[in-house]
């Protein structure tokens, strides 16, 4: 289902598409599948709920976001398993993953408070220079697959926080771990239309929100070619953004290290989440004058708790 304007809807086509389990690749749901016309609905929508939205004091959004994250943690159990049936990975990554998603949420709460500004010192005695910080405006969000609820709540919780209001867009093969941190935000009470969920294909959905002149901020994580067509697509109406385009990361060991601990690290950083991180270690340099000949890895020591 969208989630537009505080309902959830199905497109106005009717169309829908299959969600499966990866492992198995049973069925295991359907959601809606929609296109511009419904995007273009959840903008508008997110337009209209940001000029009262804005206003809202700091500590009123605050609650809105503790509320959700306390019914997350309620919930914390069913959605792990969301996790692991819709993206694939094991369920003590997946609770983990739930923790990092209420934890974004409760630290932006915070954060909603602390939203200073400054007095800036005048060049003349009957003047006086303050710098208000104001929420930006509509924001666009885009999540990758990989983590798939916490990538959610770490875009859309800082922007509610601000005194923003959003338009998310999931990857589509990961919509019901989506849909249900939407689930949670609507049963916090969430107002309408401060946060909006549209699911489809990125080659309709995504020019609608870069076009727009009402989104001033699109966020995305993912691949660097897409990021830079979205940057590129958002310079007309000269949207700020804000990318997280991956890494490539390196794993250093230098001559002074224990070799046995860095072995360790090196296969947690490579392999956590099966691989499927931004900061997932692509390349291992070993100190010339590291004695790796007398080297002996305990292959049978316990793994850390992930």
């Amino acid at each position: 289902m969208l989630y537009i304007n505080g309902e959830w809807r199905k497109a106005r086509s009717g169309k829908e598409t299959e969600v499966r389990n990866p492992a198995t690749g049973e069925r295991i749901g359907r959601v809606a599948w929609c296109g511009k016309p419904e995007t273009e609905e959840a903008i508008q929508s997110a337009d209209t709920a940001f000029q009262k939205w804005k206003r809202v004091p700091a500590g009123k959004r605050s609650a809105y976001l503790l509320k959700a994250a306390s019914i997350m943690k309620e919930k914390a159990e069913e959605l792990a398993e969301t996790i692991t049936t819709e993206m694939g990975k094991p369920i003590s990554e997946a609770r983990r993953e739930i923790q990092t998603a209420t934890g974004y949420l409760e630290w932006f709460a915070e954060e909603a408070k602390r939203v200073y500004g400054d007095t800036v010192p005048a060049s003349q005695n009957d003047k006086q220079l303050m710098v208000l910080r104001e929420p930006v405006g509509v924001t666009a969000a885009i999540t990758p697959w990989n983590f798939p609820m916490s990538m959610v709540t770490r875009k859309i919780a800082p922007a509610i926080a601000a005194g923003c209001t959003v338009v998310l867009k999931p990857a589509p093969v990961t919509p019901l771990s989506a849909i249900r941190v939407f689930e949670c935000l609507h049963e916090a009470g969430l107002p309408k239309g401060v946060a909006n969920l549209v699911i489809g294909p990125a080659e309709e959905i995504g020019p609608v929100l870069t076009i727009s002149p009402v989104v001033r901020k699109l966020t995305f994580t993912g691949s660097t070619a897409v990021g830079k067509k979205l940057i590129r697509d958002s310079a007309d109406t000269v949207k700020k953004v804000s990318m997280e385009l991956g890494g490539h990361a390196p794993f250093i060991v230098f001559a002074d290290a224990d070799l046995e601990r860095a072995v360790q690290g090196a296969i947690d950083a490579k392999f956590v989440n099966n691989g499927q991180t931004c900061i997932c270690v692509n390349r291992i340099y070993v100190g010339a004058f590291c004695d790796v000949n007398n080297f002996s890895f305990n292959a049978n020591r316990t793994p850390p708790e992930i």
